[in-house]
């Protein structure tokens, strides 16, 4: 959903910095890892140390990585499949950082295993979301369909957490956590029922399960 509003807006705001960094032979693969290993430090360090408003602030200036390896590939007119193999990848190793660090600092210093249980299983669920999307489309389906996409998952993260830094009380990060755990919930039916109906188009009813239930 965010997707859908903000991707002109976003590409707008980071296309200079796209056309410099090509200007400077920074190739998109380039940004896509240091972008990720900036998340990653982001959650897997500032957060464990109970540093939840700096990190927020850290992680924030590399997870735009995503808009600007995008905007840098489309400039350069590069159309292979790497890359966009590369930045999905890399996608949820940054998603597992961000979440697990949450759920490190309130199992340990944090001492709120309610939010620490929430953050993991939103991490399930969102591998859940994004393994359904890939799956579909392996299979030639269109599963990009959702109320809680990676954006989303993301900013609520991302702003909860900051502002839990900054004062403010744990429980809004917990209603936050819960409420993604909700949408990603319905996001899995959404596409597994959309998945459905394409398939079921295709095949006969009576072959529909025995297809489904095959994996690769």
């Amino acid at each position: 959903m965010l997707n859908k509003y903000a991707r002109g807006f976003f590409t707008a705001l980071f296309t200079p910095l796209a056309s410099w960094l090509i200007r400077h032979r920074v190739s998109p693969d380039a940004v896509t890892i240091i972008g990720t290993l900036g998340v990653m430090v982001g959650g897997l360090v500032f957060y464990p140390l109970g540093e939840l408003f700096w990190g927020t602030i850290f992680i924030v200036l590399f997870v735009f990585s995503d808009v600007v390896d995008g905007i840098m590939a489309r400039q350069q007119e590069r159309k292979g499949k790497w890359g966009a193999f590369l930045d999905s990848t890399l996608d949820r190793f940054a998603d597992g950082a961000l979440f697990a660090g949450v759920g490190i600092w309130f199992f340990t210093g944090g001492e709120n295993d309610a939010v620490g249980i929430a953050a993991v299983i939103c991490l399930v669920l969102g591998m859940l979301v994004s393994y359904i999307r890939a799956k579909a489309e392996s299979l030639g389906f269109d599963a990009n369909v959702g109320l809680a996409e990676r954006a989303e998952r993301l900013v609520f993260l991302l702003t909860a957490t900051g502002l839990v830094g900054l004062g403010i009380p744990e429980v809004v990060l917990l209603v936050v956590l819960v409420a993604l755990c909700l949408a990603s919930c319905v996001t899995i039916f959404q596409r597994m029922a959309t998945v459905r109906r394409q398939a079921a188009a295709q095949v006969p009813d009576e072959d529909l399960h025995r297809d489904m239930g095959k994996d690769t």
